[in-house]
């Protein structure tokens, strides 16, 4: 994988960046908040020691090139709205995951959208991906929307794949292949 040293990607309303110690305090009210966190695979976070865990986990990721972890900050005010990341790299299928996560005073602007699209361009240009995996809780129809706008296939249904909080949850697999992320924006 190439380095992931000083990567900013830019869209129209949005700035994504990597991520450093003046974004802990930003870290902790998107990933704190019940809403926002209601279908992750773990809790919301209660103490700000775990968005600094988290700082740190991201920074080893950088370092070891395991995977890239951005925020997402809105050009208009500077303020970090949420993170997207690619990770569980295979290289030799060259093949990635990509999480997100808008917080909650974010949601309803296209913000996501937007964002992700930057990150499949740099995953598809840049690292030179062939396939991007995403993984969902199939209540979630804002994610499932966004992805299938991107153009992700849903391509498989696990049954209770998480226990989160003791609740029982399924995932929702969806892929998107270069040649179909090409093929439409050769047509758009």
């Amino acid at each position: 994988m190439p380095s992931f040293d000083a990567v900013t990607l830019s869209t129209p309303r949005l700035t994504l960046r990597f991520l450093s110690e003046a974004d802990v305090r930003e870290l902790f009210e998107i990933f704190s908040h019940p809403e926002v966190m209601r279908y992750w695979s773990w809790p919301a976070w209660t103490e700000m020691a775990q968005a600094q865990q988290f700082l740190g986990d991201v920074q080893e990721d950088y370092r070891t090139r395991s995977a890239v972890q951005f925020g997402i900050e809105r050009r208009a005010d500077r303020c970090l709205a949420g993170t997207c990341a690619l990770f569980n790299f295979h290289a030799p299928s060259r093949r990635a995951e990509i999480g997100y996560a808008l917080g909650r005073a974010s949601w309803g602007f296209g913000y996501m959208r937007e964002a992700l699209s930057a990150l499949i361009g740099y995953a598809f240009q840049t690292l030179d991906l062939n396939r991007l995996e995403a993984d969902i809780d199939p209540r979630n129809e804002a994610s499932a929307r966004t992805l299938e706008r991107l153009r992700f296939r849903k391509e498989g249904h696990l049954r209770q794949r998480w226990i989160v909080n003791d609740e029982v949850s399924d995932t929702w697999l969806y892929g998107l292949l270069r040649q179909d992320w090409a093929a439409e924006a050769s047509a758009a």
